[in-house]
């Protein structure tokens, strides 16, 4: 009895001494990263009180972190976290640490480099990201929950260590607009998902606006998109509609677009092959017609003349093994690597010749 009173006891101190050990910041206080606009609610990606008639589904998603990211410097040894979600159910075609978790970059010798992941457990977690670095001032990026909501979030280190708010480390601004695959299913961490890995690998800002299941091209979901003032808009929407959608829907996008943003340069993308349908025949078919009609509609642009206009075709995206995806449709790490590898030069070229380098 007295020894387990002694180990009680013993256990309480440690673990008061441990949480002394660590300071809690509010990390509203440090760089958001990774926003199409400011907002009101500072975890959303736009303020969709400035807009009427979405879809309810995409008022709802744009309210996930998705592409989200905080941006601080530190000296501290370690890094901890203390967050809370939302009660909505995990997304079966994802991790726990994409879906609720948290991701944490360092920049070591100038690059980014993956440090520690916060693993979700509950609706509120605490726990040590990263331990036992030294003590030299770094730059951290924390990448956001690519399918949640964020309530709360603290970013806790060393009691005696500097912290204070980082740079945005990620030049002009690139909106990509898309389905489930531009939010980020199924990476298995919120900084793997593609708009991030591009950010990265090139120091241009890619703005996550991916709608899991919900990128349709609706009229007031266009006139959203082209509300967004950015330096080039890629289109990766058709994965959600289908083959009468982009044929209906495809010209109102880009010209709402280019009403807006006369000289931006706009590059639209087709589905990527999903693996599913090299067995199911019937959404072989209909993936075919999706990347088949959008292909008509860009042409059909542009012969109106509609200028800076770009297209990439998906063929080689996930690779040829049949092995670049989670599910038969959305890509795993080894397909959003592959994707990345194989639109990363196009989209650079595109880019560079309208000065966004």
């Amino acid at each position: 009895m007295l020894k387990r009173l002694l180990y009680t006891v013993a256990l309480i101190t440690l673990l008061h001494n441990t949480s002394a050990q660590v300071k809690f910041y509010p990390a509203k206080q440090f760089t958001m990263v990774g926003k199409a606009q400011e907002t009101d609610s500072f975890y959303h990606r736009l303020d969709t009180n400035k807009y009427k008639g979405l879809p309810k589904r995409v008022t709802q998603l744009l309210a996930n972190t998705a592409g989200l990211a905080i941006s601080f410097k530190t000296n501290s040894t370690s890094i901890s976290a203390k967050w809370c979600v939302s009660r909505s159910r995990p997304n079966q075609y994802l991790t726990p640490i994409a879906n609720k978790g948290l991701d944490l970059y360092v920049k070591i010798d100038g690059k980014w480099q993956f440090a520690g992941v916060g693993k979700n457990t509950a609706l509120c977690s605490d726990e040590v990201i990263i331990n036992n670095m030294d003590n030299t001032e770094k730059e951290f990026l924390l990448y956001l929950p690519l399918y949640d909501v964020i309530r709360q979030l603290e970013i806790g280190v060393d009691s005696k260590a500097k912290i204070e708010t980082g740079i945005n480390p990620f030049r002009h601004k690139i909106l990509i607009y898309g389905s489930s695959i531009v939010q980020g299913a199924s990476a298995s961490r919120p900084g793997m998902a593609y708009p991030a890995k591009l950010s990265r690998l090139s120091g241009i800002n890619f703005i996550n606006l991916g709608f899991s299941g919900s990128a349709k091209m609706e009229p007031e979901v266009a006139d959203m998109v082209a509300s967004v003032d950015a330096d080039a808009y890629i289109l990766d929407c058709v994965p959600n509609a289908n083959a009468q959608e982009i044929k209906q829907r495809t010209a109102y996008l880009v010209n709402a677009i280019r009403k807006k943003h006369p000289k931006a340069p706009i590059i639209v993308m087709q589905s990527v092959i999903r693996e599913r349908g090299y067995v199911d025949k019937k959404m072989g078919e209909a993936v075919r017609n999706q990347n088949l009609a959008i292909q008509n509609e860009v042409l059909k642009l542009l012969q109106a003349n509609v200028k800076d206009l770009y297209f990439i075709t998906s063929e080689k995206m996930l690779g040829f093994d049949h092995e670049g995806s989670i599910d038969g449709t959305h890509p795993n790490d080894l397909g959003f690597e592959r994707m990345v590898n194989y639109i990363y030069p196009i989209i650079k070229e595109t880019l560079s010749k309208h000065g966004i380098n």
